[in-house]
């Protein structure tokens, strides 16, 4: 069994989505051969709380506005820092970049086919090593800066 055409549209247009509010490491998953209750996962991270929550109400809105689908089930609003969006044929989890790291989703599900992505969401892999790297130059520097002082 693969991921059905709804799943798929319902996948595309949620990647683009988080895309445009520049998720980190775009990536979904075919799990229907895996899991009898969704077809397909799509994962996105973010650096910090308040972009976790706006990556979240930009795929529920362009969903429900675009495909007409609302979410059943939509969980760890509060800490915002993994905010689950369940729509039955896929399920969408948005990450703040520690906690991608630390439960490493991709390592469960590394053996179901990948989902073909919009252009602008593929180009987000290796966005969260990225910036990692860009804040520690900061932190770096800043403690230099105080070293002078």
């Amino acid at each position: 069994m693969t991921a059905t055409d709804r799943s798929t549209e319902l996948i595309q247009t949620a990647a683009q989505a988080a895309a445009d509010k520049l998720a980190h490491d775009i990536i979904a998953y075919d799990v229907s051969d895996v899991l009898s209750i969704t077809d397909a996962f799509l994962l996105a991270s973010a650096p910090n709380d308040r972009q976790v929550k706006s990556i979240v109400d930009e795929i529920e809105e362009r969903l429900q506005k675009e495909l007409g689908a609302k979410p059943v089930r939509r969980e760890g609003d509060r800490d915002a820092r993994w905010i689950l969006l369940d729509y039955v044929d896929i399920v969408v989890h948005v990450q703040h970049s520690e906690e991608r790291v630390f439960y490493a989703l991709e390592r469960l599900w590394k053996d179901c086919p990948e989902l073909d992505l919009p252009a602008d969401a593929k180009a987000t892999r290796g966005k969260a090593q990225e910036h990692a790297r860009l804040q520690a130059a900061e932190e770096d520097g800043a403690a230099g800066f105080e070293d002078l002082r």
